[in-house]
């Protein structure tokens, strides 16, 4: 009697999985940094007048 072994697949699934959540990671790094890119283009422009300055939410007493 002649066996066929079948050829074992376990790495080539580990490098599709790295692969794939790799991918994953980056596009939402990608949606993430698009998503604040307006806000730090304004706080830029104008840092004076930001909102995320600590001596202005600091000021009087005034809490976060």
């Amino acid at each position: 009697m002649s066996e066929v072994q079948e050829k074992d697949n376990f790495w080539l699934y580990i490098v599709i999985a790295v692969v794939l959540a790799a991918g994953a990671v980056l596009m939402v790094k990608n949606a993430e940094h698009d998503k604040y890119a307006t806000a730090a283009k304004n706080i830029a422009e104008d840092s004076a007048n930001s909102a995320y300055r600590n001596d202005v939410l600091h000021t009087g007493g005034a809490k976060k």
